[in-house]
Protein backbone atom coordinates (compact mmCIF):
# COMPACT_ATOMS: atom_id res chain seq x y z
CA UNK A 1 0.00 0.00 0.00
CA UNK A 2 2.57 2.38 0.74
CA UNK A 3 4.27 1.76 -2.57
CA UNK A 4 1.05 1.92 -4.42
CA UNK A 5 0.84 5.53 -5.53
CA UNK A 6 3.89 5.26 -7.53
CA UNK A 7 3.18 1.87 -9.27
CA UNK A 8 -0.62 4.50 -9.84
CA UNK A 9 1.27 7.08 -11.47
CA UNK A 10 3.12 4.03 -13.85
CA UNK A 11 0.28 1.97 -15.04
CA UNK A 12 -3.90 2.30 -15.28
CA UNK A 13 -5.47 1.11 -12.41
CA UNK A 14 -7.20 -1.36 -13.63
CA UNK A 15 -4.20 -3.26 -14.76
CA UNK A 16 -2.94 -2.82 -11.10
CA UNK A 17 -6.24 -3.75 -9.48
CA UNK A 18 -6.64 -7.21 -11.35
CA UNK A 19 -2.93 -7.94 -11.05
CA UNK A 20 -3.54 -7.40 -7.13
CA UNK A 21 -6.45 -9.54 -7.70
CA UNK A 22 -4.33 -12.43 -9.68
CA UNK A 23 -2.17 -12.37 -6.75
CA UNK A 24 -5.13 -13.03 -4.29
CA UNK A 25 -5.82 -16.58 -6.80
CA UNK A 26 -2.89 -17.47 -6.94
CA UNK A 27 -2.16 -17.15 -3.26
CA UNK A 28 -5.50 -19.18 -2.37
CA UNK A 29 -4.53 -21.92 -5.19
CA UNK A 30 -1.27 -22.33 -3.36
CA UNK A 31 -2.60 -22.34 -0.23
CA UNK A 32 -3.80 -26.23 -0.49
CA UNK A 33 0.20 -26.81 -0.64
CA UNK A 34 0.73 -25.32 2.74
CA UNK A 35 2.61 -27.51 4.96
CA UNK A 36 4.23 -25.50 7.69
CA UNK A 37 3.16 -22.55 10.24
CA UNK A 38 6.04 -20.43 8.34
CA UNK A 39 4.84 -21.02 4.75
CA UNK A 40 1.05 -20.05 6.05
CA UNK A 41 2.71 -16.78 7.10
CA UNK A 42 4.64 -16.14 4.37
CA UNK A 43 1.07 -16.68 1.95
CA UNK A 44 -0.48 -14.54 4.67
CA UNK A 45 2.17 -11.83 3.60
CA UNK A 46 1.24 -12.53 -0.31
CA UNK A 47 -2.15 -12.46 0.23
CA UNK A 48 -2.28 -9.31 1.83
CA UNK A 49 0.04 -7.92 -1.02
CA UNK A 50 -2.84 -9.04 -3.66
CA UNK A 51 -5.48 -7.92 -1.50
CA UNK A 52 -3.98 -4.14 -0.69
CA UNK A 53 -2.89 -4.00 -4.36
CA UNK A 54 -6.86 -4.84 -5.68
CA UNK A 55 -8.62 -2.56 -3.09
CA UNK A 56 -6.86 0.23 -2.29
CA UNK A 57 -7.56 1.90 -5.56
CA UNK A 58 -11.14 1.33 -5.42
CA UNK A 59 -11.47 5.44 -4.14
CA UNK A 60 -9.56 6.24 -7.15
CA UNK A 61 -12.15 4.49 -8.69
CA UNK A 62 -15.26 6.10 -7.04
CA UNK A 63 -13.71 9.69 -7.72
CA UNK A 64 -13.55 9.32 -10.79
CA UNK A 65 -17.16 7.62 -11.73
CA UNK A 66 -18.89 9.89 -10.27
CA UNK A 67 -19.49 13.78 -9.43
CA UNK A 68 -19.09 15.29 -5.81
CA UNK A 69 -22.49 15.65 -5.16
CA UNK A 70 -22.53 11.67 -5.12
CA UNK A 71 -19.84 10.58 -3.78
CA UNK A 72 -20.61 10.39 -0.50
CA UNK A 73 -23.56 8.18 -1.78
CA UNK A 74 -21.14 5.85 -3.92
CA UNK A 75 -18.40 5.36 -1.15
CA UNK A 76 -21.44 3.81 1.25
CA UNK A 77 -22.67 1.69 -1.40
CA UNK A 78 -18.89 0.36 -2.13
CA UNK A 79 -19.00 0.22 1.53
CA UNK A 80 -22.03 -1.72 2.48
CA UNK A 81 -21.64 -4.12 -0.46
CA UNK A 82 -17.62 -4.73 0.53
CA UNK A 83 -19.37 -5.93 3.96
CA UNK A 84 -21.67 -7.64 2.30
CA UNK A 85 -18.93 -9.76 0.62
CA UNK A 86 -17.43 -10.01 3.39
CA UNK A 87 -20.83 -11.16 5.84
CA UNK A 88 -21.20 -14.32 3.16
CA UNK A 89 -17.21 -15.37 2.45
CA UNK A 90 -16.19 -15.11 6.53
CA UNK A 91 -18.69 -17.50 7.81
CA UNK A 92 -18.55 -19.64 4.84
CA UNK A 93 -14.36 -19.97 5.24
CA UNK A 94 -15.47 -21.02 8.91
CA UNK A 95 -17.99 -23.17 7.85
CA UNK A 96 -16.05 -25.09 5.51
CA UNK A 97 -12.68 -25.21 7.15
CA UNK A 98 -14.66 -26.78 10.65
CA UNK A 99 -16.19 -29.11 7.84
CA UNK A 100 -13.96 -29.95 4.87
CA UNK A 101 -10.16 -28.72 6.55
CA UNK A 102 -8.58 -25.62 6.28
CA UNK A 103 -5.80 -26.59 3.51
CA UNK A 104 -9.33 -27.87 1.52
CA UNK A 105 -11.18 -24.44 2.14
CA UNK A 106 -8.47 -22.33 0.16
CA UNK A 107 -9.64 -23.83 -2.87
CA UNK A 108 -13.93 -22.81 -2.73
CA UNK A 109 -12.31 -19.06 -1.66
CA UNK A 110 -9.42 -19.29 -4.99
CA UNK A 111 -12.96 -20.34 -7.16
CA UNK A 112 -14.61 -17.02 -5.61
CA UNK A 113 -11.80 -14.89 -6.25
CA UNK A 114 -11.27 -15.97 -10.18
CA UNK A 115 -14.81 -15.60 -10.79
CA UNK A 116 -14.70 -12.06 -8.99
CA UNK A 117 -11.52 -12.12 -11.55
CA UNK A 118 -13.26 -12.93 -14.73
CA UNK A 119 -16.25 -10.87 -13.80
CA UNK A 120 -14.44 -7.66 -13.41
CA UNK A 121 -11.92 -8.54 -16.59
CA UNK A 122 -15.30 -8.59 -18.22
CA UNK A 123 -17.14 -5.69 -17.14
CA UNK A 124 -14.41 -2.95 -16.81
CA UNK A 125 -13.55 -1.92 -20.25
CA UNK A 126 -9.85 -2.74 -21.10
CA UNK A 127 -10.05 0.84 -22.84
CA UNK A 128 -11.48 3.14 -20.13
CA UNK A 129 -11.20 6.38 -21.22
CA UNK A 130 -11.19 9.43 -18.81
CA UNK A 131 -12.49 11.62 -21.35
CA UNK A 132 -15.27 10.17 -23.28
CA UNK A 133 -17.24 11.38 -26.40
CA UNK A 134 -20.84 11.06 -26.44
CA UNK A 135 -24.32 12.55 -27.46
CA UNK A 136 -27.06 14.44 -25.30
CA UNK A 137 -30.11 13.55 -27.62
CA UNK A 138 -32.53 15.14 -24.78
CA UNK A 139 -30.91 18.17 -24.58
CA UNK A 140 -31.30 21.18 -27.15
CA UNK A 141 -28.45 21.93 -29.03
CA UNK A 142 -27.42 25.23 -27.46
CA UNK A 143 -27.56 23.95 -24.03
CA UNK A 144 -25.00 25.64 -21.57
CA UNK A 145 -23.12 21.97 -21.04
CA UNK A 146 -22.89 21.11 -24.61
CA UNK A 147 -21.54 24.25 -25.40
CA UNK A 148 -19.21 24.09 -22.81
CA UNK A 149 -17.71 20.40 -23.26
CA UNK A 150 -17.41 20.60 -27.10
CA UNK A 151 -13.82 20.17 -28.94
CA UNK A 152 -13.95 20.30 -32.62
CA UNK A 153 -17.59 19.77 -33.06
CA UNK A 154 -17.72 16.54 -30.74
CA UNK A 155 -18.79 16.80 -27.29
CA UNK A 156 -16.33 15.36 -24.81
CA UNK A 157 -15.36 15.26 -21.26
CA UNK A 158 -14.49 13.60 -18.48
CA UNK A 159 -17.35 11.18 -17.76
CA UNK A 160 -18.58 10.69 -14.77
CA UNK A 161 -22.44 9.73 -13.42
CA UNK A 162 -24.19 12.82 -12.63
CA UNK A 163 -27.77 14.84 -13.48
CA UNK A 164 -26.40 14.67 -17.28
CA UNK A 165 -25.39 11.15 -17.34
CA UNK A 166 -27.00 8.69 -15.48
CA UNK A 167 -25.64 5.90 -16.80
CA UNK A 168 -22.29 4.83 -18.83
CA UNK A 169 -22.35 4.91 -22.31
CA UNK A 170 -22.12 2.23 -24.38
Amino acid sequence: AFVLPKILDKFPDRSVMLTGTTILVIGLLSGYFITSYSGLLALWFVLGIGYSVSQTPTGRLIRKSASSENRTSLFAAQFAFSHACWLVTYPLVGWLSTNIGTLQTFIPMAVIATISLLLAMRLWPSQDEAHLPHSHDELPPDHEHLQQHRINGVHVHEYVIDDYHEKWPK
